[in-house]
């Protein structure tokens, strides 16, 4: 049994590969980012912990709205983009 060699690319097939890499990567980011919106957006209009009342009570709400959406967001974007970079087809593509 021969081992099996490494298909090399060509500098556009590289730069080709890194667009789509980077394509799926920012959308899965992006899909993180509005799921972590809207479990934001849940947690407040369900009220829990008391954190839509503590907002509608607050003298700024947007900001406050603000300081609790964005944290949340910003996470799920992050461990979607993680678990996208762990999960990439990219070993897939070559094989034979």
């Amino acid at each position: 049994m021969e081992p099996e060699r490494e298909r090399i690319m060509t500098p556009e097939e590289a730069r080709r590969d890194h667009r789509e890499m980077l394509r799926y990567l920012a959308v899965n980011a992006l899909y993180g980012l509005a799921t972590g919106a809207t479990v934001a957006g849940v947690l407040i209009w369900l009220n829990i912990g008391a954190v839509g009342t503590h907002i509608a009570r607050s003298t700024s709400p947007i900001l406050a709205t603000a300081m609790v959406v964005v944290p949340f967001a910003l996470l799920f974007g992050g461990a979607v983009a993680a678990s996208s970079i762990a999960l990439l087809p990219y070993r897939r593509k070559f094989k034979r």
